[in-house]
């Protein structure tokens, strides 16, 4: 530690709780246990961690749980998406402004993918579909309506000139069930984190069309084009960040912020970005406040298009 960098005024005292929306191997909880395996063995933290999985309401339900919790530096959550398009849709009573965001940590970009004998061979041929007929492909998601996945469709279909609010949607509480939903059949499209796609991908039942990052995906998605390679403005992922409960005291933010500062500057750290194809996304203090409040704004703009919600 710098002398520039004074050793936080708080420490914890007893067990860290990390409360997650998605069940195990969800979108929510891959990051949480990540942080936890690395803050323990680099031993950035020296009181034993926990991770509580309360799925539901797209993470709804672990927001509720960490709000119920106020005062106390002790319990973490993942932060999403949902946190703000909850509050927008009315399934939720509170987002980011009622808890007290740590940070941002990356973004996880989408991959549309197909069952393996799927009849829709690119982009292309998807595109044209959806712009004739929006409810001629039955599509998988996760983790709620009104999710980046469903916003990232309602793009598309804008661009194509269709009707977003005719979409097909089976929606699941975690990307690995919208998954297994697509290489099952019962999907002709699924619309999920890129990552909870790869042990399908990796077996052979699902393809990837295409991805919504900014520039080609590595691993399994490096064949894969962008959207952006065919001309469509689709570059959307999902944020995940780390929240804290709201009432915490400026100590225990700084603590936080710090060790997590520490955490993301790991080697263990950097590895899983690139296992993973999580896009490094740091954000803290007013940047970070910034950033969600944004995103805020777009969110509403984007359910307003999917008439999800009435405009103002």
């Amino acid at each position: 530690m710098t002398p520039s960098t004074p050793p936080p005024a708080w420490h914890p005292t007893r067990e860290i709780e990390f409360i997650v929306g998605t069940p195990p191997g969800g979108g929510q909880d891959r990051p949480a246990r990540t942080l936890i395996r690395i803050l323990e063995s680099a031993k950035l933290i020296d009181v034993p961690m926990t991770l509580a999985n309360l799925p539901g309401n797209g993470g709804g339900h672990a927001w509720e749980a960490l709000r119920a919790r106020a005062g106390d530096p002790h319990v973490l959550s993942i932060s999403a998406p949902p946190l703000l398009s909850n509050r927008i849709l009315g399934t939720g009573t509170f987002d980011h402004a009622a808890l007290v965001p740590v940070a941002n940590l990356f973004t996880e970009y989408l991959a549309f993918i197909v069952p393996a004998d799927s009849p829709i061979r690119d982009a292309t041929t998807l595109l044209s579909m959806l712009a004739a007929d929006p409810a001629s492909i039955r599509i998988s998601l996760a983790t709620a309506v009104g999710s980046t996945s469903h916003i990232a469709m309602g793009q598309l279909l804008t661009h194509a000139g269709a009707d977003p609010r005719k979409l097909d949607l089976r929606v699941f509480e975690s990307a690995p069930y919208a998954v297994d939903d697509v290489a099952a059949g019962n999907a002709q499209l699924g619309v999920i984190s890129a990552v909870s796609a790869r042990k399908a991908l990796e077996a052979g039942t699902v393809r990837t069309l295409v991805v919504s990052a900014p520039a080609r995906l590595s691993g399994v998605f490096a064949g894969a084009p962008t959207w952006t390679e065919s001309s469509v403005p689709c570059v959307i992922g999902q944020w995940r960040g780390v929240l804290a409960a709201p009432g915490i005291g400026s100590a225990h933010l700084a603590y936080w912020t710090q060790v997590l500062g520490k955490a993301v500057r790991h080697p263990q750290w950097q590895d899983e970005l690139a296992a993973n194809g999580w896009t490094d996304h740091l954000l803290t203090g007013t940047p970070l406040q910034s950033f969600l409040d944004d995103e805020r704004a777009f969110t509403r703009d984007m359910l307003q298009a999917l008439g999800l919600v009435s405009p103002p």
